[in-house]
């Protein structure tokens, strides 16, 4: 009959001394043969945890014992074998049953006595308090570090962790390249030829936040303090370049066709028959708009390019209502109310008077702390006010400055010609840069090119009926 040492060490226990295997295997060697156990076979469990009894060297040492060749179990401590108590208690019952004696070194144990037994489960007790302890630990640490911003576990492609901070490396112009492709209607297995990155990997990268400068803990995701690589109009496009069960179509306006309705993206579907539409996700479940043909909606798109280019009144128009100027735009109201920087230095003279009252003792300390904090939050609020009519201003001439700049492409370009002879990719190149949506309503289209207001089509400029009713992709 045999007697099987059994020793574990994990990779918090190899810091400490007196806990490596071979500091064990000599104490076991010892209490063997102050014993006289005789000879000791010695298993192993290097750098495993003790937390389950998934161990390999733990099962070779229970195959032995059911086998009927063990007669002493030697451990240097109780939680060598578990640090779970219910572990303990039925590798205990197993090795009573199969008449094999325990032995734990440092706790002087032997469970051939009732006092034995009953020391076994106090100390086992502890060693699973230890267990749920070290678990505690663990997630307050990974709370602290959602708090703080910090990104838990390896590090995503793209990024390295440095002082346990995310930081981007050299692939993360590679990342970039992943999400563009992807916002052009790539494919997962277009991008692995293109940039060399798995499949599986690819998918990874599109799904994850981490790249918008977010961490996920437990599945919720919240904000990170790592510099993000992309920004979230780049994440957004490349998430619309797939729907669940749908492939992105290769028409030029697909994730620009709203519907009126229900204001949800329009997607394309076929028939089978070679006739494909724009139809709203949300038909037959609330939304009544019926299908219209990509090629209408392409003709809107392109009429409205053209009005643009073309029409001067029309471009004078939009440049008078941008301005807030035009005959439909509210009239401005006549008011008495003085401008941000006018309030701000009357708050600013109120100021210096309640300082020059309270420094000639003419209103008492409370007086002066009171207007004082009255007068701070009014200066603050005026600021507020000022820096937002002057985000306002610029937003304003940017829109302005963009829609002169398309009208300038425009005036100089025969769309419809270019139209034709442009392939997919082309025209999705020009519509991404000229056209920003094109919202489909029961009885007519708004066509919204970038930096106008919306154009407003019927369906007959176009060659769609109102009546049009496409179901599964076809015109009825």
């Amino acid at each position: 009959m045999l007697t099987l040492a059994y020793c574990r060490v994990s990779t918090e226990d190899q810091a400490e001394e007196g806990y490596s295997i071979e500091g064990q295997t000599d104490r076991l060697q010892t209490y063997a043969d102050f014993r006289d156990l005789g000879a000791v076979t010695v298993i192993t469990d290097p750098g495993i945890s003790g937390k389950n009894m998934s161990r390999p060297g733990l099962q070779q040492l229970l195959a032995a014992c059911e086998a009927g060749h063990v007669k002493h179990v030697l451990v240097w401590r109780l939680d060598r074998l578990s640090r779970s108590l219910a572990d303990l208690i039925q590798l205990a019952d197993k090795f009573s049953a199969l008449g094999i004696s325990l032995h734990s070194v440092q706790e002087n144990l032997d469970l051939g006595s009732a006092s034995g037994r009953m020391y076994y489960h106090i100390v086992g007790t502890f060693a699973q308090y230890y267990r749920e302890q070290l678990s505690e630990n663990v997630r307050m640490g990974n709370a602290r570090a959602r708090k703080e911003g910090r990104h838990l576990n390896r590090p995503k492609f793209g990024y390295d962790l440095v002082d346990k901070y995310l930081v981007p490396n050299h692939d993360a112009i590679v990342v970039r390249e992943i999400f563009r492709l992807r916002r052009d209607g790539v494919s997962y297995v277009g991008i692995e030829q293109a940039t060399g990155v798995k499949t599986s990997t690819v998918k990874t990268i599109i799904e994850s936040r981490v790249y918008l400068g977010k961490i996920a803990f437990r599945k919720e995701w919240s904000q990170g303090v790592h510099e993000p690589i992309i920004t979230e109009e780049e994440w957004q496009a490349a998430q619309r370049a797939h729907t669940t069960g749908v492939r992105r179509s290769k028409d030029p306006l697909s994730g620009r066709v709203i519907c009126g309705q229900c204001l949800r993206k329009m997607s394309v579907m076929q028939n089978g028959q070679g006739s494909v539409s724009y139809r709203c996700w949300h038909r037959g479940k609330g939304c009544p708009l019926a299908s219209k043909s990509t090629r209408g909606i392409g003709r809107a798109a392109v009429m409205g390019l053209a009005l643009i280019g073309r029409n001067d009144g029309l471009r004078e128009a939009i440049r008078r209502r941008l301005a807030g100027r035009g005959p439909d735009a509210a009239a401005p109201r006549r008011t008495r109310q003085a401008t941000p920087g006018v309030t701000l230095k009357a708050l600013s003279d109120d100021r210096r008077k309640l300082l020059d009252l309270y420094y000639k003792g003419k209103i008492s300390e409370d007086l002066f702390h009171e207007e004082e904090t009255r007068l701070g939050i009014a200066i603050e609020a005026v600021r507020h006010e000022a820096a937002a009519l002057s985000e306002q201003a610029k937003s304003q001439t940017d829109l302005e400055t963009r829609f002169e700049e398309v009208a300038a492409v425009l005036a100089n370009l025969d769309i419809e010609t270019l139209w034709e002879a442009a392939d997919d990719r082309e025209r999705r190149i020009l519509i991404e840069n000229m056209v920003e949506s094109v919202v489909v309503f029961p009885d007519h289209l708004d066509v919204k090119v970038v930096g106008s207001p919306a154009l407003h089509l019927l369906y007959s400029e176009v060659g769609l009926k109102g009546s049009e009713n496409v179901q599964v992709g076809g015109p009825t």
